[in-house]
């Protein structure tokens, strides 16, 4: 009887630590599978971030085209408002 008790122990104890070996196989199997869907998103997002960074660089030229130009029109537009002042004060 006590062969029979401790044959079961052992046979536990097998069972538990094949268990916790195959447990750590798909754990390492997903850390890795992890890392590389890491390592995808990370391309992504730097991808993304220099898409972004180029748009913005084009948007900033534009604004600062379109302020010049804006500044223009209204420097001659108080030129003539001055003008017209002017005209009416004398």
């Amino acid at each position: 009887m006590e062969a029979a008790i401790w044959s079961a122990i052992a046979l536990v104890a097998l069972i538990a630590t094949g268990t916790l070996f195959l447990v750590v196989q798909r754990f390492d199997a997903l850390a890795s599978r992890i890392d590389a869907l890491a390592a995808r998103i990370d391309a992504q997002g730097d991808a993304l971030a220099a898409r972004i960074e180029a748009q913005g660089a084009g948007l900033g030229a534009r604004i600062d085209a379109q302020g010049a130009a804006l500044g223009t029109r209204i420097d001659a537009l108080s030129a003539r408002l001055d003008t017209h002042v002017t005209h009416h004060a004398s």
